[in-house]
């Protein structure tokens, strides 16, 4: 990968296309999805990143059917797990079957072997089958008895979850939810989006094929290679990195807080920032992408003490109040 040297300045050229990509991307998927602007950029900022991006929202607010317009758009292989009590993880990674016929075993690989991962309702499987993502979310290789098989190279996995339904769900491990980069909210559609969407609305329930809804291919794995090249010429000056030490390091001395953020959030808060930067088309972070995505890299990283959740507070507010109190550089 070629990277800029210290004070280099960034290629025009680069961050153009970069900026076109997120431009192209945005418009295709608009065609099957109406709005959420902010939860696309997240699932294209994980993807960019090499990280993963669990999207949490109530049901019907297009969290899957956007992930399936992202893959078509990008002309990634798309995989989708929907996970369930009873899913083992031999569902997820494969097994090794004996063949009679051969007398060997024969590796079936698993829906894991694929490029966008959906792991649909993640929290509905238990604590033993949600950890056999985490060699490949960390890894991007998976086990399967003590022989590791590599993940292909755009592996990304965006999973979905419902912060309201209780009954027959599962907490996510700490250990998994820090293998996330971000976790992106889907809200509720504005009334002029909901119109768009009740518009055109045709006579059938709905569907979720992207290609019938005129999403094409618009960025190849070509284009998404050189755009992570591109990405390394974005800069994040010391002020900037300190501001994100600081907010970090604010968790961690909060009474409001039992668990404040560790190293890794520090590490992504300034990874996403910089790809907020260049999908925008500069080559600069400012303290103000490091605010934007402070609530994606950090809400599902820190534990609140039992007294504020009483109080009704969340994450959200929380770190809003400890950020209030950390200086912003000029």
């Amino acid at each position: 990968m070629h990277t800029a040297a210290r004070g280099d300045e960034a290629p025009e050229s680069g961050l153009a296309a970069l900026r076109e990509l997120h431009d192209a991307v945005l418009a295709e998927v608009g065609k099957a999805v109406v709005g959420q602007r902010e939860a696309i950029d997240g699932l294209l900022v994980a993807l960019l990143a090499q990280g993963h991006a669990l999207l949490e929202g109530v049901p019907g607010t297009a969290k899957t059917l956007m992930v399936r317009a992202v893959a078509a758009a990008l002309d990634l292989q798309f995989g989708r797990i929907q996970f369930t009590p009873d899913l083992m993880p031999s569902d997820i990674v494969g097994t090794n079957v004996f063949r009679v016929q051969t007398g060997e075993f024969h590796l079936v690989r698993g829906p894991i072997f694929t490029e966008l991962l959906l792991a649909d309702e993640i929290n509905r499987a238990p604590a033993k089958t949600q950890a056999a993502l985490l060699e490949a979310m960390q890894e991007r290789q998976v086990s399967i008895d003590g022989e590791r098989h590599p993940l292909p190279e755009h592996f990304t996995v965006f999973a979905t979850q419902n912060p309201i339904e209780q009954e027959g769900t599962y907490p996510l491990p700490e250990a998994q939810l820090d293998r996330f980069l971000l976790r992106i909210r889907v809200d509720y559609p504005s009334d002029e989006e909901e119109d768009r969407i009740l518009a055109s609305a045709g006579p059938t329930a709905g569907t979720l094929d992207v290609r019938a809804a005129g999403v094409r291919p618009v960025v190849g794995r070509d284009q998404i290679r050189a755009a992570r090249r591109a990405g390394a010429w974005v800069r994040v000056e010391e002020p900037v990195r300190r501001y994100a030490r600081d907010l970090v390091r604010a968790t961690r001395r909060s009474s409001m807080l039992l668990l404040g953020a560790g190293p890794r959030a520090g590490i992504h808060l300034l990874t996403a920032a910089r790809w907020v930067a260049g999908l925008d088309g500069r080559s600069f972070v400012t303290p103000d992408d490091v605010r934007d995505v402070m609530h994606a890299v950090l809400d599902h990283r820190v534990l609140l003490a039992p007294e504020v959740e009483l109080d009704g507070l969340g994450a959200t507010e929380v770190l809003d109040r400890i950020a209030a109190e950390v200086p912003v550089p000029r």
